[in-house]
């Protein structure tokens, strides 16, 4: 039996196999009016094809807990009922097909505001559906981003309610995990980070206090998700920076706090809070990072970065590197990678009705 293809249990949500879709922004949403940051038919086409596909987990891209937390003006979010509902078209359709439904819950914090990357993705005033962002200090991500405002105490806790709120509302929509955005130079990233929190106050200078926010929005978010459901946070693993930034000992470290908190498994990324750093790629480049985690604590992880082949997935899983895979681009470009994968390593997927001429 393919280790790739034996399900996992997480609290009492099982996942059919290890070949999951992690989020990627489509950044198709109306950036505007009363269905701004709805899904809508472009969305359910895209996430219904990885779910037909055998995609054993979907977590549904970045969405924003706030309007001023989408990375772009034309991305989904979770602030009102409205959202809900064209979210419990696609969760329907996923669980139809056997494929858990996830969603990712986010705020852009320094790096909001911003076009969509096909139109360059530079920042976004107010003549552009655009917003002045918001962050831990009044840092800028680079020159070509505007200095954001720095977060109060009051406003910092304000946004730890908005993830919460976007929590209920997510379980209303029919997800069944709620993965916490702390990766990529957004928000919580930022905060983690002594390269973009120049605090003095309870929310900066300490690693304790570099984390506090981080770890009262899992509390939020926790509290209000089912006992019975995981709570996944993904992470940048490193800043990538010789020094100043966020390192992998503090990701081990901070692994183990949310694992104290409540958290069910780490999705391992890396990267997105410095511009400008090197980065050596080639395939499985991140799994190291999410390998050192789960050799080193208690918590479940999931490994990212140019993982395409299935032998390589399997390997993965098989030396016990990670205990889950998130193929992103690769799923772009083959909605049926998880189907084709089986057959080929021996595993068994879930072939809708009408496909089962194809196996």
């Amino acid at each position: 039996m393919s280790a790739l293809f034996e399900s996992i249990t997480l609290r009492e949500v099982t996942i059919p196999n290890r070949v999951w879709m992690p989020p990627m922004c489509q950044y198709s949403a109306e950036p505007e009016g009363p269905l701004a940051g709805a899904p809508h038919d472009w969305h359910f086409a895209h996430y219904a094809a990885r779910a037909t596909g055998g995609t054993g987990l979907i977590i549904v891209e970045a969405t924003a807990v706030a309007p001023e937390g989408r990375i772009s003006p034309y991305d989904l979010g979770l602030w009102n009922d409205t959202q809900v509902k064209a979210f419990q078209r696609i969760t329907r359709f996923l669980t139809a097909q056997g494929t858990v439904p996830g969603i990712q819950l986010a705020h852009g914090g320094r790096k909001a505001s911003t076009d969509r990357p096909w139109k360059g993705g530079a920042p976004l005033g107010p003549e552009a559906h655009g917003w002045r962002p918001v962050a831990p200090s009044a840092v800028p991500f680079d020159e070509n981003h505007p200095v954001p405002d720095e977060l109060t105490v009051d406003q910092i806790g304000a946004v730890v309610g908005q993830f919460a709120a976007a929590a209920r509302r997510a379980l209303a929509a029919g997800f069944e995990i709620a993965e916490i955005h702390g990766a990529h130079g957004y928000l919580i990233n930022e905060f983690l980070s002594p390269h973009s929190n120049h605090r003095t106050d309870v929310y900066g200078g300490s690693y304790e206090n570099r984390t506090r926010f981080a770890l009262e929005v899992v509390d939020a978010v926790r509290a209000v998700w089912p006992g019975d459901k995981p709570v996944f946070f993904r992470i940048s693993a490193t800043d990538w920076l010789q020094d100043g930034g966020w390192t992998t000992e503090d990701t081990v470290r901070f692994a183990r706090d949310l694992h104290a908190h409540g958290v069910d498994l780490l999705d391992v990324s890396t990267g997105g809070n410095a511009s400008g750093v090197s980065i050596a790629t080639g395939p499985g480049y991140q799994v190291p990072f999410a390998a050192r985690v789960k050799a080193e604590t208690p918590l479940p992880v999931a490994a990212v970065g140019l993982i395409t082949e299935a032998g390589q997935a399997e390997k993965i899983v098989t030396n016990g590197e990670a205990d889950a895979v998130l193929l992103g681009r690769e799923l772009l470009r083959n909605p049926s990678w998880a189907r084709h994968a089986a057959r080929e390593l021996g595993g068994e997927v879930r072939v809708p009705d009408p496909y089962h001429r194809s196996v």
